[in-house]
């Protein structure tokens, strides 16, 4: 094949998995890499299972991260239709083909007799290969079959085509990640390639539309290194050119358990929604498994393009970081403009009135918060005190900070001496200063002491943003509003 051309074709029977997108990903910088095709082919055949709202969640997941395709459902290309339930009259040809040349035949075993068969074998403790019972019936056999009410399945039959192209019963093919894999084909057992009802199977169909479309490579997980001796087959039996295999290795959980949801979000839209940068999203996932030529591990999409290659992934399993995500993601929300963030935030603040504010002050808010955010939703639950007039109390901020002596003195001489300041923010600056320095010359009492009391009264807590922004926000009236209602003792 002159051209690359690769492929994702996920099953639309659920929200687009990261490790998903990260096949989807690692086909995308393979195409980039090597100026070819990156295709979009949506595997639909399971209609129990398939909704357009997943199909939807493909599509919108997989542009949300850039992975923008280069041929596919909703864009067309010379090898459509993109979607596997549209191509249902392309299988049967083939089907045909592979009877005509020996290389299949019909099964007209029920359920009941290969559900027999794989007891038997369990009893005596074999591994269960069907036992190709149809493979010589003849003409009349068949007939009496059919006049019985059986409708037949098609077997692919392993041992003739292995025969046909190979020297012995050991297929062996050179995977672009792992290296050298083979199977002894006496293992695997003639399998079917259309169901009793006309509906092909997932070996025979994929290899079908990855011929017809020119598929070069064939990038996918290592759950698939079985399938991919059964697709080897039917590749030579039917003529068409074998594609070049690449086997990822799994995406793991911290704790190397199989990645679920019990751990985090696992569906890019999820991750979205949490507010992870899909930028951040990208480049993390590119690290799973592949490491970048120079050490650097931010980079851009196109930047990780120019440097991919394929033959440098890691054969082995790879351990999601969540913590690593978040920092890398942070990183990405330090790097966004003031305006862009301000954007990115809105959707996680429609619980407060950010008119109260007015966009001046939201810059400031966004400027004075945006530090020690790992997630854009983190934004939620750094801000209330910033909102109406009254502040809600941390329990551990009244207990450990308001409730004693020192702070209640603290407050009482805040309100006496900022009723006078001039509330601008070079003013207070000085002006707190001068009051720590106050207090600790008085009493000894450290300058972090003395604001913990001016903080907890005024935002509930005992940390936060930077206190001469915050009560420049707040403005003089709601700031010693607050302050004075802390004060619960004359001194």
């Amino acid at each position: 094949m002159s051209e690359v051309r690769v492929r994702i074709a996920p099953s639309p029977s659920g929200n687009l998995h990261i490790g998903t997108a990260r096949t989807a990903l690692f086909n995308y910088l393979f195409a980039k890499k090597n100026n070819g095709k990156f295709v979009l082919r949506i595997e639909d055949t399971d209609a129990e299972r398939t909704s357009q709202e997943y199909v939807d969640n493909i599509f919108d997941s997989l542009k949300a991260l850039g992975l923008n395709w280069d041929e596919g459902p909703d864009v067309g290309g010379n090898y459509g239709p993109y979607t596997q339930s549209q191509r249902f009259d392309i299988y049967p040809k083939y089907v045909q083909q592979l009877l005509d040349s020996g290389y299949a035949y019909e099964c007209f075993c029920t359920p009941e007799e290969l559900e027999a068969e794989k007891e038997e074998a369990t009893a005596a403790k074999k591994a269960y290969v069907y036992s190709k019972k149809c493979e010589n019936l003849t003409e009349d056999e068949k007939a009496k079959l059919r006049a019985e009410g059986r409708k037949p399945a098609i077997r692919f039959n392993i041992a003739k085509a292995q025969k046909a192209f190979h020297e012995s019963s050991i297929l062996e093919f050179d995977d672009l990640v792992k290296g050298k894999l083979h199977v002894d084909t006496n293992l695997i057992g003639d399998f079917v390639i259309m169901k009793s009802n006309g509906a092909p199977t997932y070996n025979f169909a994929v290899v079908i539309d990855d011929a017809l479309m020119k598929i070069s490579h064939v990038i996918r997980g290592e759950d698939h290194i079985s399938n991919t001796y059964k697709q080897i087959l039917i590749f030579e039996a039917l003529g068409f050119e074998v594609p070049r295999f690449g086997h990822l290795g799994m995406i793991l959980a911290p704790d190397r358990s199989k990645l679920s949801k019990r751990h985090g979000a696992t569906a890019v839209s999820d991750f979205v929604k949490e507010g992870y940068l899909t930028d951040a999203l990208i480049n993390f996932v590119a690290l799973l498994g592949w490491a970048p030529s120079d050490g650097q591990e931010i980079k851009s999409v196109d930047e990780i393009a120019q440097d991919f290659r394929i033959g440098e992934i890691s054969s082995s399993n790879s351990i999601f970081e969540y913590d690593k995500l978040k920092w890398m993601n942070s990183h990405y929300i330090k790097m966004l403009p003031i305006e862009e963030l301000k954007e990115r935030l809105k959707p996680y603040l429609t619980m407060y009135n950010l008119e109260e504010l007015g966009d001046k002050n939201y810059t400031k808010m966004v400027e004075l918060t945006r530090e020690p955010l790992t997630l854009l939703s983190d934004i939620t639950n750094a801000v209330p005190y910033f909102f109406g007039k009254d502040v809600e109390i941390d329990p551990e901020a009244q207990t450990g900070t308001l409730d004693t002596e020192v702070a209640q003195k603290v407050l009482v001489d805040f309100v006496s001496k900022a009723k006078d300041w001039e509330w601008s923010e070079e003013n207070l600056h000085e002006k707190l200063a001068d009051f720590r320095a106050y207090w600790k010359e008085k009493d000894g009492i450290k300058p972090k002491v003395t604001m913990w009391a001016v903080r907890a009264a005024i935002t509930g807590r005992t940390c936060g943003a930077d206190m001469v922004g915050i009560l420049e926000i707040l403005g003089k009236e709601t700031s010693l509003y607050r302050a004075e209602k802390a004060i619960k003792v004359s001194v």
